[in-house]
C-alpha cells in the first residue's frame, strides 16, 4: 500500500501541474480579450456610421450600432466564461478529486480508471478526462454501487459492467491525507473526517460524502413532486442543493439558475446556504421565503403579520381569553376546506355581489361604485370574472377619454395653464414645436399652444385614474374579504363569528393576520386573474412541514409548470396549523415519489440517542457512529445560578475549540431576557427574526430561527416543565436540541421538562 500511496501522491502533483498550465493559458487568453474589450469600448463610436437624414439611413445606423453592441457583448461573455473556468480550476486545485472507481464495461478488455471531483478536467489536448464531474452519469457508480456487478444510466441507455475498485481520498492542498478502499456507502473514515470538524456559518458542499439514498434525491429527473421526509441531520437540505447543481449540469443547455427557486424557512437560512452552489461553480438560484413572497404581493396595502410574530403569540399568549379561538381560526384558515369556501364565494360573485370602489376626480365622483358594478354585470356571465373585469376597465378607459376631451374646455384648466411655472411651460412649448400637425393653417400658434397645454394638463390629472383602471384597483378586495368572513351561507367552524370579530379588528388597524394573508391573496388572484409564474421550472420547498395545505395549493397555482422538491421532517412541525395536522409531507400528490431518510449525520451518536427518545417513532432514527460527549441536564433554582452555569459551560466549550455556540431560547421574548442576563458578563450576540447572517462565536436566538442550521454546541437556555410542558411544544423542543453537532447541554430553571429522557435527569 505504501507504493500505491506514492503513485497516488505523484498523480495528484501531476494533476495540479496540468491545472496550473491551464490556468496560465486561460489568463493569457483573458488578458488579450480584456485589452480587446477596452479598445472596442474606447473606439465604439468610431466604427459606427451615423446618418439620420432619411428613414433608410436611420435603419442602417441602428443596425450598425446593434452590430457593434453585439460584438462587444460577445467578447464580454467570452471573458466571463474564461473567468468562470479559472475560478473553477482554482477550486479544483485545492482538492482535485475525492473518489476513484475502476470500471470495466461489458465487452471491453480494458479497465478504465475514473477519478471523481467537483468539476471535470481534461488533459492538455482536451481529449481525455483526467477527472469526471460528480454529476456525470458515470459518477453515479461511485454513489450507488460497491465493487462487483454495476451499471449506470446515460441519456442513450444503460451501461453495464464490473466495478473492480472503489477508493476514497482526503486531499488537502497538494498532499494526500487519507486513502481507503470501500464498499457501497461512502466510508466512515471520510464521513468522520468531514462530520468531525467544526460547524461553519455557511453550509458545506457534500459531494464527497453523498450517500446512496441522497444520490437518489439528487439525480431524480422524472417525478413531478419529489417528497423527502428526512429526520433531523439526515442531509436532506444538502442533498437538495446538490440536486440544484445536478439539474443545472444535466440540463445546462436549457436550464439556468433563474429557472429554479428555493423557498427557505427564514432569511438567516438563505445566507447559511448561499455558498454551496458557488463552491460547485454554479450561480445561486432565486432564494426567498414564503413570508417575503407574501409581503411582495401586499405592498403597502396592509402591515402583514409575519409567521414569527404568530409563533410568538402561540407560544406566549396561552392565558389570553381569545387564545383558543385564534388557534381554531389559524387551523381552519390553513385548511383546504377554507380554500373551497373561497372558491364557492367567487363562483357566487359571478352572478351577484361584486363590491367596487367609486373613482373620484377633483373631489367629485367620476365613476360611481354602482355604475362600475352594473357595467361588470352587463357582460355575459359565461365570461370569467377576471376577463369581465378587464372588459369593464377597457370600457371605463374609453369613457375616460371622452371625459378628458370635454374637461379640456373647463375654466380650471385655463387657470392652471396661466399659473404654470416657467420650467413646465418651456417643456410644454418644446413639445408643441415638435408636434407639427397637417392642418396647422386652420388655427394660429396661440390656439394650438392653448389646446396642447389643456390636453397636457388634463392628461396629467387623469393619469392616476388610468392606472387605477388598468390595475383593476376599482375592485374592493378588502370589502369582499370582509363579506366572505361575515357570510352565513357556508359551513363555518364553531365560534366563527367571534373569530371573525378578532380578524375584523386587525383589518381596521390595517394589519392582516398571517393566517389570513394567503387566503386574502388567493381571493384577489381568483378575481383579478393574476398571471402565473411560468419561468420557474423547479421549485424547492424546505421545511415543508411548516406549510399548510392551503399554502401548498396556492403555490401550485402560482407555479403551474414547475416540478417541486419538497423537503421536511414531521417531527419538526412547530407552527400552530401544522402540529398534528395534514402537511405536504403526508399529502397524496399525483406524480409524486416519496423518499424517507432515517439516518442522522449531523449529531454525535450520544446526542441522537438522547433526542430520538423525545418523539414518536424515534426508534427508527439511526445515528451515525460518531462518538462524543453525553448530553448534560443541569437543574438550577434561580437566575443567578442559571447565569453562572451557562457562563461556565460556554467557557469550557470554547476551551475545547468549538467555534459556533448557540444558546437557544424558546421565544424571542425569552431571548431578550437571556441576552440582558448575559451580555455584560460574556461576549454574546443576539439573532433576531430580520437577521440575514451570523458570524462565528456565541449567539442567542429563538428556537424557530435555528431551524435548518447546525452549531458545534447547543445550550438550551431553560428546558423546564414550565417552558416546555405542553404536548404542542414537543416538536419545538426536539428541533432546538437537534441543532447540536458535537455537544448538547440543557439548563432547567426548576423542574425539568418531561420531554427529557428520564435517565438524563
Amino acid at each position: 500500500m505504501n507504493e500505491e500511496w506514492k503513485k497516488e501522491q505523484s498523480r495528484i502533483e501531476w494533476i495540479q501541474q496540468v491545472i496550473k498550465e491551464k490556468i496560465e493559458n486561460l489568463k493569457v487568453s483573458m488578458g488579450g480579450l480584456k485589452e480587446g474589450i477596452i479598445e472596442q469600448r474606447r473606439d465604439f463610436w468610431k466604427d459606427v456610421t451615423i446618418n439620420l437624414d432619411h428613414p433608410d439611413d436611420v435603419l442602417e445606423t441602428f443596425m450598425s450600432i446593434k452590430q457593434q453592441a453585439e460584438l462587444l457583448a460577445e467578447q464580454e461573455r467570452n471573458h466571463g466564461q474564461f473567468y468562470k473556468k479559472v475560478q473553477q480550476l482554482i477550486r479544483l486545485n485545492q482538492s482535485p478529486y475525492f473518489g476513484r472507481i475502476d470500471f470495466r464495461e461489458t465487452g471491453e478488455q480494458e479497465t478504465e480508471r475514473i477519478y471523481i471531483g467537483i468539476a471535470s478536467l481534461m488533459d492538455q489536448q482536451d481529449e481525455e478526462f483526467l477527472i469526471y464531474d460528480w454529476r456525470a452519469p458515470i459518477s453515479s457508480l461511485y454513489y450507488d454501487h460497491s465493487p462487483g456487478e454495476a451499471s449506470y444510466l446515460t441519456p442513450s441507455g444503460k451501461i453495464e459492467g464490473k466495478m473492480e475498485l472503489k477508493r476514497q481520498y482526503i486531499i488537502k492542498g497538494s498532499k494526500l491525507k487519507g486513502m481507503f478502499d470501500t464498499g457501497v456507502t461512502i466510508g466512515d473514515q471520510l464521513l468522520q473526517e468531514v462530520l468531525g470538524g467544526t460547524a461553519n456559518t455557511q453550509m458545506k458542499s457534500i459531494v464527497a460524502t453523498i450517500q446512496r439514498e441522497q444520490n437518489h434525491i439528487i439525480r431524480n429527473e422524472k417525478s413531478k413532486y419529489l417528497v423527502v421526509q428526512g429526520v433531523a441531520g439526515s442531509g436532506k437540505t444538502s442533498a437538495a442543493l446538490q440536486r440544484v447543481a445536478y439539474l443545472l449540469y444535466r440540463y445546462r443547455n436549457s436550464l439556468t439558475s433563474e429557472n429554479i427557486m428555493l423557498f427557505s424557512p427564514n432569511p438567516l437560512f438563505n445566507s447559511y446556504v448561499a455558498t454551496v452552489l458557488p463552491e460547485l461553480g454554479e450561480e445561486n438560484m432565486v432564494q426567498t421565503t414564503y413570508q417575503q413572497y407574501l409581503f411582495s404581493r401586499f405592498g403597502k396595502k396592509f402591515t402583514v403579520e409575519d409567521p414569527y410574530s404568530q409563533m410568538e403569540y402561540t407560544l406566549t399568549a396561552m392565558n389570553e381569553p381569545e387564545y383558543e379561538r385564534r388557534m381554531k381560526g389559524i387551523r381552519f384558515k390553513s385548511s383546504v376546506a377554507y380554500k373551497k369556501i373561497i372558491d364557492q364565494f367567487v363562483a357566487n360573485l359571478s352572478i351577484q355581489g361584486l363590491i367596487c370602489k367609486p373613482i373620484y376626480f377633483r373631489g367629485e365622483v367620476l365613476f360611481s361604485a354602482q355604475s362600475i358594478h352594473d357595467l361588470f354585470y352587463s357582460f355575459d356571465t359565461n365570461i370569467s370574472i377576471p376577463n369581465r373585469l378587464k372588459l369593464t376597465a377597457e370600457h371605463l378607459i374609453k369613457d375616460l377619454s371622452t371625459f378628458a376631451r370635454e374637461e379640456r374646455e373647463k375654466d380650471w384648466v385655463l387657470e392652471e395653464a396661466e399659473l404654470m411655472d416657467k420650467e413646465d411651460y418651456l417643456e410644454a412649448f418644446r413639445q408643441v414645436q415638435k408636434k407639427e400637425t397637417q392642418d396647422e393653417e386652420s388655427f394660429d400658434g396661440v390656439e394650438q399652444e392653448e389646446r396642447f397645454l389643456a390636453k397636457r394638463i388634463v392628461s396629467k390629472h387623469l393619469k392616476p385614474i388610468r392606472r387605477i383602471l388598468k390595475q383593476l384597483k376599482f375592485l374592493n378586495v378588502e370589502a369582499l374579504y370582509r363579506e366572505l368572513l361575515e357570510s352565513e351561507e357556508f359551513a363555518w367552524p364553531e365560534d366563527w363569528r367571534l373569530i371573525c370579530q378578532d380578524t375584523m379588528h386587525q383589518l381596521e388597524k390595517r394589519t392582516i393576520p398571517y393566517e389570513d394573508a394567503t387566503p386574502y391573496i388567493y381571493l384577489q388572484d381568483q378575481l383579478e386573474g393574476r398571471k402565473a409564474n411560468t419561468m420557474i421550472r423547479h421549485l424547492f420547498i424546505d421545511e415543508a412541514q411548516d406549510y399548510s395545505p392551503f399554502q401548498f395549493e396556492f403555490l401550485q397555482q402560482q407555479f403551474p409548470n414547475s416540478k417541486m422538491t419538497i423537503l421536511g421532517d414531521m417531527n419538526q412541525a412547530i407552527y400552530a396549523h401544522s402540529i398534528h395536522a395534514p402537511t405536504l409531507l403526508n399529502a397524496d400528490l399525483e406524480g409524486e415519489e416519496k423518499i424517507t431518510l432515517t439516518k442522522s449525520y449531523r449529531s454525535t451518536k450520544p446526542i441522537v440517542e438522547f433526542t430520538r427518545e423525545m418523539i414518536s417513532g424515534g426508534e427508527f432514527i439511526e445515528p451515525f457512529h460518531r462518538d462524543g460527549e453525553r448530553p448534560s441536564v443541569t437543574v438550577v433554582e434561580d437566575l443567578e445560578s442559571l447565569q453562572s452555569g451557562i457562563m461556565d459551560c460556554v467557557e469550557k466549550l470554547k476551551g475545547k475549540g468549538h467555534e459556533t455556540i448557540a444558546i437557544i431560547c424558546k421565544t424571542a421574548a425569552e431571548s431578550e431576557k437571556a441576552y440582558e442576563l448575559l451580555k455584560d458578563k460574556m461576549e454574546v450576540r443576539m439573532i433576531k427574526k430580520d437577521a440575514n447572517s451570523y458570524e462565528k462565536g456565541t449567539v442567542i436566538l429563538p428556537s424557530y430561527l435555528a431551524k435548518g442550521i447546525e452549531f458545534d454546541a447547543v445550550i438550551l437556555y431553560n428546558a423546564s416543565e414550565q417552558q416546555y410542558g405542553r404536548e404542542t411544544e414537543r416538536n419545538l423542543f426536539y428541533t432546538a436540541c437537534t441543532r447540536a453537532m458535537h455537544e448538547l447541554h440543557l439548563f432547567s430553571l426548576g423542574t425539568c421538562s418531561s420531554f427529557v429522557p428520564r435517565q438524563y435527569v
